[in-house]
């Protein structure tokens, strides 16, 4: 609540991880919460919080398709697009729903915002940038992109809908934010969504073998949820002229075998690891210049990644049910 408004925001694909995650930022901080989502990746059980609480609703509903009247009919403050599956198993399972959700989606999305003369804010992704050839990548970087491999249905449609947003800003049509976030990991991310955390953390406590693609020398940035959910609303707070993209990330980059043995002592799992080949245009590097989301939102991760990984595998367990020993076990590194 700001100036005695109670803001009315609509999150697009808020039942996923992330979008969940943002809902209940946002209910914290007194706004009126409209979640929308399909379901097809975003699971009811994530907004388990808030179900049933003043303030927040939920809309069963695909942004392919023209959007409810119950929606079209609501004004809002804030238009959150984070509608999209995230992960390679699941955007390359459907192709085409998944090149259509960031364009049809993200053009549904905003002339809601245009009617409702709503700031907008696009989640796009370090996926923009593909296989990169400058290291680490800033926002000026245009990026190594396959754009007819079987990554490009999110990589290409992730680009358009940054094209949709920055046209709808510059014919004054909205006011548009666009974040490209990098690889983010925490509490609710789904066993069987294919990401590296995800797979690591659930064949760990299982005491399967460890899936690893390539030799596991391939880099990520890893940010925990709690700190990429702070940068998404400083960046849709930020009220000076039109930043562009912004990096949201962890610049501190790991490779995967280092990943895998922080979680592998963290867990005290005896998991071995087994080699896979590497994915079709799967990037070698990744790692994100947040100097313009230092400078314009005073923002940077703070949580470690032992730390975060901590409260990851905390609530894998929970969910899981798995063996109080190898919790105890696996909690006693220090912070």
């Amino acid at each position: 609540m700001k100036n005695g408004h109670q803001k009315t925001v609509l999150v697009a694909g808020g039942a996923g991880f992330l979008g969940s995650h943002l809902c209940e930022r946002l209910m914290a901080d007194g706004a009126n919460v409209v979640c929308l989502d399909n379901l097809q990746t975003g699971r009811r059980e994530n907004l388990r919080k808030l179900e049933g609480r003043d303030g927040f609703t939920f809309v069963k509903a695909d942004v392919v398709d023209p959007l409810p009247a119950k929606v079209t009919q609501m004004r809002f403050d804030r238009i959150y697009n984070l509608a999209c599956a995230a992960s390679p198993p699941l955007y390359q399972a459907d192709p085409e729903h998944t090149l259509l959700t960031s364009v049809l989606g993200t053009q549904h999305l905003l002339k809601l915002a245009e009617a409702s003369r709503a700031r907008f804010l696009q989640a796009s992704t370090s996926e923009i940038y593909g296989d990169p050839e400058s290291h680490p990548q800033p926002e000026s970087y245009w990026g190594n992109v396959n754009c007819t491999g079987p990554r490009a249905c999110y990589d290409e449609g992730k680009r358009a809908a940054e094209t949709l947003c920055f046209d709808y800003d510059r014919l004054g049509r909205a006011e548009v934010r666009v974040v490209r976030i990098f690889n983010t990991y925490g509490p609710r991310l789904d066993a069987s969504d294919g990401r590296v955390v995800s797979n690591v953390v659930s064949q760990a406590l299982a005491g399967e073998d460890i899936t690893v693609f390539g030799d596991g020398s391939q880099t990520r940035s890893f940010c925990y949820v709690d700190d990429e959910i702070d940068g998404l609303v400083r960046l849709m707070e930020y009220n000076g002229p039109q930043p562009g993209p912004v990096n949201i990330g962890n610049p501190a980059e790991r490779t995967i075998l280092e990943l895998v043995d922080l979680v592998l002592a963290l867990t005290g799992s005896t998991s071995e690891v087994a080699y896979r080949p590497l994915p079709t245009d799967d990037p070698r590097r990744r790692r994100p210049d947040i100097e313009k989301a230092q400078r314009l939102l005073g923002w940077q991760p703070s949580t470690p990644l032992e730390m975060g990984l901590r409260a990851t595998i905390a609530w894998f367990e929970a969910r899981d049910g798995a063996p109080g020993k190898r919790r105890g076990e696996g909690l006693r590194l220090s912070a």
